[in-house]
């Protein structure tokens, strides 16, 4: 079974949702959509406070080449556009709708027949990516990395291969599970339009191991693709990682600093393909995606939720808090982000809502290190999180830089093994903000 040297192994908890199929909810009675919804330059608002809007129109864009447009995600009117709680920035602009009781309004154009067939050989790469940057598409894995601009390479960059991650290696996450079983056929047709749009010749699909009805499918239905594979890999977390998967499938490693572009490699979630799949197929913008919601809720559910729902209203959706809930977090439990209010709207990037009881979520009190070396063991980077802390207690910026500390994905493996409960990823963190702050703009 492939996979990459160090990682941990926490309890999947996968149990809860994996048998339940994605259900579309009603739109909620308004929506928050922050401008901000991805990596790179915010958005300007294109409305103001009294517009009526239709599902599918823009509402913000900017002229950066690494941003990506917002579009309404439903049919209503802009009641107000202010700062207000962001689930990943703590505060940001958004444009605030109140949703039409009927809902149904499009756009015109925004939508084709379903039944209208896709013809790849048409389609340049170029018409591809202007498509994908319309829509607004960007990485539903969780970084929300503009797409348009992962599949622009640089000058003298080459892909040679597109893979598509099914790892889904969070606890307690199974919406990508979900896509791969209820939407394989989709999966694989918008893996083969990043492959168009990329230049590459091969494809591959990694999957862990503990998805096996996935993996069975997409087996069945790639049989006769002559470029394209579907690999298991072991159950082990962050196998997600794109550079993980890098070394995993192809044993090519990204340089220090560097991309997978680097190595001739384009990474994309499962949702990811979906998403550009209806972007060229019905011209549809990114206005929903699928989430999960699980933990201590009533029922848990892989939902297919509009953008800019609030997080209450998807639990509500769900049978609401058991009386044992004590936090919610956006994402999963090692690289999600904990929330202080129910306010906060899903955005692009949200994979999940998480609620932990109170016997899940202890506030454990920080000891001092006793050098054991766990963090550095199970690293899968090859950092050493125990010094990287210990210059960002000791304000030591200059150094970080030495101990590559912008090469940390925040997996928070490190954080996970230490004994001494010490919070190692939020201290490395701080010190990639300052790092980055203090030395990369110069």
């Amino acid at each position: 079974m492939r996979t990459f040297k160090q990682g941990v192994h926490p309890p999947q908890k996968k149990n809860l949702s994996k048998d339940m199929k994605i259900r579309r909810v009603p739109p909620s009675p308004r929506v928050i959509l922050p401008l901000s919804q991805h990596t790179g330059a915010p958005c300007k608002p294109l409305v103001s406070k009294g517009d009526m809007v239709k599902k599918g129109q823009l509402i913000g864009d900017s002229n950066a080449f690494i941003s990506s447009p917002v579009h309404s995600s439903v049919t209503g009117k802009v009641s107000s556009i202010e700062r207000l709680p962001h689930p990943v920035l703590g505060e940001g602009e958004a444009v605030v709708i109140e949703t039409d009781e009927e809902d149904k309004t499009w756009l015109e154009d925004t939508q084709q027949s379903r039944d209208q067939d896709i013809d790849l050989s048409s389609l340049s790469p170029e018409d591809i990516r202007k498509r994908v940057r319309e829509a607004g598409i960007v990485g539903l894995g969780g970084a929300a990395f503009p797409t348009h601009v992962k599949l622009t390479p640089p000058p003298g960059k080459i892909i040679d291969t597109v893979i598509l991650n099914g790892c889904e290696c969070e606890p307690y996450l199974t919406s990508d599970y979900r896509i791969m079983l209820e939407r394989s056929d989709d999966c694989l047709f918008g893996l083969k339009i990043i492959m168009k749009a990329a230049g590459a010749k091969k494809g591959y699909i990694g999957i862990e191991s503990n998805k096996r009805k996935a993996i069975s499918l997409l087996r069945k239905i790639t049989q006769k693709e002559e470029d394209i594979q579907v690999i298991p890999l072991k159950t082990k977390y962050p196998q997600g990682g794109e550079k993980m998967l890098i070394k995993a499938i192809l044993n090519r490693e990204v340089p220090s600093g560097g991309l997978p572009l680097d190595v001739g490699v384009v990474v994309s979630n499962v949702g990811t393909a979906v998403a550009i799949l209806e972007a060229i197929r019905f011209k549809k913008p990114l206005i929903e995606r699928v989430i999960t919601v699980t933990g201590k809720v009533g029922n848990p559910s892989n939902l297919l939720v509009p953008i800019g729902t609030p997080i209450s209203y998807c639990i509500e959706q769900c049978g609401g808090l058991k009386e044992e809930a004590s936090r919610i977090i956006m994402g999963g439990p090692m690289m999600g982000i904990s929330q202080w209010t129910l306010d906060v709207p899903v955005v692009k990037g949200t994979s999940g809502i998480l609620v932990l009881g109170k016997q899940d979520s202890i506030s454990l009190k920080e000891e001092p290190c006793i050098k054991c070396s766990r963090c550095v063991d199970h690293c899968p980077m090859g950092l050493f999180p125990t010094i990287l802390v210990k210059l960002v207690k000791g304000e030591r910026w200059e150094m970080l830089g030495d101990y590559s500390i912008m090469d940390c994905i925040e997996c928070g493996c490190c954080s996970y093994v230490c004994p001494s409960k010490i919070p190692l990823v939020q201290y490395i963190k701080l010190g990639k903000a300052e790092f980055k702050e203090r030395y990369m703009k110069k």
